[in-house]
């Protein structure tokens, strides 16, 4: 009866993501008070910004399909982590609460970690204390094993070189790859998850 509950806790799980996730937009507007950064300054929505989110999703997608289905060591490890601690949130959740889901998280995160973190950091100390810096905190807010926060941090480092790609910062562009990158891989682990239970029953 607790799994059934589990599985079926889809408003406490969208509650809880929204409240974690909201507040990282408070911290990303607390440090840029203290920081006179604004997290919103190179937010730009346009056409270029799109293509360019669309065609940034593709290869970090695809190495997550790679990473999903490659079933080794720590990556074998790191997948069942997902399938089981987020995989009955996950299938309980609408196809349209997994769409909210990959837009909360890609927005308030690259608020934090790309609109101010990064800036705040690049100010102190240069382009490259920016990128390392604010995707080595990336890394640490995603610690669940070593390895886990090494892909973070790699693609954190990745979201961190898309926000200037074009020539031109826009926080619109590491803002479309994190959350259709999440939208997708929450898809997949709720694939996996019910087709799991249907093997067992």
């Amino acid at each position: 009866m607790s799994d059934q509950k589990k599985y079926l806790n889809r408003s406490d799980f969208l509650r809880l993501a929204t409240l974690f996730e909201g507040g990282l937009v408070v911290v990303a507007y607390v440090i840029g008070w203290f920081a006179d950064v604004d997290p919103l300054a190179h937010l730009t929505v346009n056409p270029a910004a799109f293509v360019w989110g669309v065609a940034g999703t593709v290869p970090l997608y695809l190495m997550f399909v790679i990473s999903y289905r490659l079933p080794v060591g720590e990556l074998r490890d790191i997948r069942r982590f997902l399938i089981d601690k987020f995989g009955p949130f996950l299938t309980a959740c609408r196809w349209r609460d997994l769409i909210y889901l990959g837009l909360l998280a890609g927005i308030t995160e690259e608020v934090l970690f790309r609109g101010a973190l990064q800036p705040w950091l690049e100010a102190k100390g240069g382009w490259a204390a920016g990128l390392i810096g604010s995707n080595l905190l990336f890394a640490l807010a995603h610690w669940i094993t070593p390895v886990y926060a090494l892909l973070a941090g790699l693609t954190g480092v990745y979201l961190g070189l898309a926000l200037d790609v074009g020539g031109e910062r826009n926080l619109t562009v590491p803002i479309l790859i994190h959350a259709l990158y999440d939208i997708l891989a929450f898809m997949a682990v709720a694939r996996t998850y019910r087709e799991e239970r249907s093997r067992v029953f």
